[in-house]
């Protein structure tokens, strides 16, 4: 694949009143256009995420026009959190076979103030089965509850065995600027913290954000930050809660596609984004795609192996536990992160020697899994 990330805009997470989605949106794109250097006139297609705030039909078409583009190709996409890397990948098909000489990549939403409690939970809850999972009181914390209640029961382990992923996550975030959450936690403020959904816990969820992401996806370098993005994957074996067979979700066939294509091992990765909307979520995801033993990445995390100097780096940046969660935009945060440390930028939070980065994002209850591999040097 001939394909660079040329530029990654990423706003500040949080509770921020006032921009609309579309603001987010525009804001994100600024900074992703200034970071890759090239002018809005420049961009041939615009690929955009769902907002559930503004929950238009044509988000690409309404961005492009709020932004003054007027894109030979435009196109929304969702696969729920997993959306912001299938976006990616398909911006990276589209110059890798010249459809496209720049793609810019755009998502963000003011969910935290533009929306209800009770709406947010009401539409996310619709990735559940309509008929056997919905009507009986889902919610995706309590879909995501019932496999770590599996989990731990499966490996006879404690709640406890999951907290060290939000103390970790808030620990990174404290190091990040832009971070909704930077106070630090220990595993006891986790414990401790209000019951959402059995075993699951306030501080295993990830929070609600406002906050937008871009990307620029380009044919060829427009400088020397350029990063090549050297592989992609995806897997779709099942929507529904019912329908999953744990520890075989898809995530694994996304990861090894990735790295297929991109021509390499995990001994060749420096530093990981994986995605955390749960601390289960990144638990079961650790450990499909291989990089820990089933049970076991729950005692790697206590044993630092997710710190910047860890054997597996991961979310320096906070996550979507800490750094936040505004919809597509979050899982985007993650590549923009591992951007910024292929790029050696990252100053006192720097991996040392960080030449290959991967990212993983899922939408939906384990359902719809994506990969990218990134490459420092185009």
């Amino acid at each position: 694949m001939t394909a660079s990330l040329t530029g990654v805009g990423v706003t500040s997470f949080g509770r921020q009143p006032g921009p609309d989605s579309l603001e987010w949106q525009v804001d994100a794109a600024t900074l992703a256009l200034g970071d890759a250097g090239i002018d809005p006139d420049d961009v041939d297609a615009v690929i955009a995420g769902y907002s559930t705030v503004a929950s238009h039909l044509m988000p690409a078409n309404l961005f492009s026009e709020r932004f003054g583009l007027r894109p030979a190709t435009a196109f929304g996409m969702n696969v729920g959190g997993a959306t912001g890397l299938a976006m990616l990948a398909q911006a990276a098909r589209l110059v890798s076979v010249g459809a496209a000489r720049h793609v810019l990549v755009v998502a963000g939403e003011d969910r935290a103030s533009g929306q209800s409690r009770e709406t947010s939970t009401r539409v996310l809850a619709q990735v559940g089965h309509a008929k056997y999972e919905v009507p009986l009181g889902g919610t995706v914390p309590a879909y995501y509850a019932l496999l770590a209640s599996r989990y731990l029961w499966t490996y006879g382990l404690e709640p406890d065995a999951l907290a060290s992923f939000p103390v970790q996550m808030r620990a990174h975030a404290a190091r990040k600027l832009g971070s909704q959450f930077q106070k630090p936690i220990t595993a006891e403020d986790v414990l401790a913290s209000r019951p959402v959904a059995e075993p699951l816990r306030l501080l295993d969820c990830c929070p609600v954000s406002d906050g937008g992401a871009a990307f620029v996806v380009s044919a060829a370098p427009t400088d020397t930050r350029s990063l090549a993005i050297a592989g992609t994957g995806q897997a779709h074996q099942h929507q529904h809660l019912s329908a999953l067979v744990p520890g075989s979700s898809g995530a694994a066939v996304a990861a090894q596609r990735a790295l297929s294509e991109a021509g390499l091992t995990w001994d060749s990765v420096d530093v990981f984004g994986i995605y955390d909307s749960f601390s289960i979520t990144v638990a079961m995801l650790l450990e499909e795609i291989g990089l820990t033993p089933p049970g076991r990445s729950g005692a790697y995390a206590r044993a630092g192996a997710f710190e910047v100097d860890g054997r597996y780096p991961m979310n320096t940046h906070g996550g979507l536990l800490s750094y936040g969660h505004c919809g597509v935009g979050g899982g985007m945060a993650h590549v923009a992160e591992v951007a910024t440390q292929l790029r050696h930028e990252r100053g006192a939070s720097q991996v040392a020697g960080c030449e290959v980065g991967y990212v993983h994002a899922d939408g939906g209850v384990l359902s719809a899994h994506v990969g990218v591999v990134l490459r420092r040097g185009a």
